[in-house]
């Protein structure tokens, strides 16, 4: 990975800080997206412990503002060259419904929009690299998801549980479409599933009774490092370089649910998402 420069969202905690310290140990630059700048920093203490000449750099965004997420990528496309990984690894949960300021339920704002917006916002970039990857982490928990076109906010019907799924159910569906529609043949799109993995997703935003469930169910999960070790292998193998489009498991390709294969609903995914992030050409900029 020298020379190789990779931009990991949700860097901070959990799945993305162990990825983005893998990738640091490979001899890559890596970028850490954060809100904050103390949690950057935090983030850059956490991997230099382990790996004291890491080559790191931050990009500052909350991922449910869109504003903030075309901020930020406007910010890397003026500082750099190319972007060789892009890996869509922040995720969220939430017990309750709200929206975001630009209008969305936060799941789906978070787990699905923002990184159909920022793939979008950094083609530029990934353009320019050899051998260009965007990685997606999503879920099994997409085997359950139906993507509610009716109400994609689940305003009428909310429940944490349907919004993650339909939400996991949308990173497949991206990861298919995009290679479908690329107009870049060395661009490959992965979706990834880590399995379940000792994190504090299902604590942060939960009410107490979900969040007790969370840590019980955590308890049979693997450790954040085997849980990144797919997103780490799509990111540094030549293997998988140009096989684009699939679904990952266990640093394997994988059958996706049903849902996931519905060609009409990828379609009609990638235009609605187009439309709520304000895209009027995906791949032409």
């Amino acid at each position: 990975m020298k020379n190789k420069v990779c931009l990991v969202t949700g860097a901070n905690t959990g799945i993305g800080l162990a990825t983005a310290k893998a990738l640091g140990e490979k001899g890559a630059r890596v970028i850490v997206s954060c809100r904050t700048e103390d949690k950057a920093e935090e983030t850059f203490e956490a991997i230099r412990r382990e790996f004291p000449h890491a080559d790191l750099d931050y990009a500052l965004a909350d991922l449910s503002s869109q504003r903030e997420i075309r901020e930020m990528a406007a910010r890397l496309r003026e500082k750099y060259a190319k972007l060789d990984v892009l890996i869509n690894n922040a995720g969220s949960w939430f017990s309750t419904f709200s929206r975001t300021e630009d209008g969305f339920e936060r799941q789906w704002a978070i787990n699905h929009l923002a990184p159909f917006l920022l793939t979008h916002c950094l083609l530029p970039l990934l353009t320019q690299s050899k051998d260009p990857r965007v990685i997606t982490v999503s879920s099994d928990s997409h085997f359950h998801g139906k993507i509610h076109f009716d109400d994609v906010n689940l305003s009428q019907k909310y429940h944490g549980l349907r919004a993650y799924a339909q939400s996991k159910l949308a990173n497949v569906l991206f990861t298919r479409e995009f290679d479908r529609r690329k107009n870049l043949p060395t661009l490959s799109s992965y979706a990834v599933q880590p399995g379940l993995v000792k994190t504090d997703i299902g604590l942060k935003h939960t009410l107490g009774w979900h969040g007790f469930a969370w840590k019980i169910r955590r308890l049979g999960g693997k450790s954040p490092e085997k849980g990144a070790e797919t997103s780490i292998y799509l990111a540094s193998s030549a293997e998988v370089k140009g096989v684009s489009g699939a679904y990952w498991d266990n640093c394997r390709q994988k059958n996706p649910g049903k849902n996931a294969q519905s060609l009409q609903d990828a379609s009609q995914l990638w235009e609605l998402s187009q439309k709520m992030c304000g895209i009027g050409s995906y791949f032409n900029q």
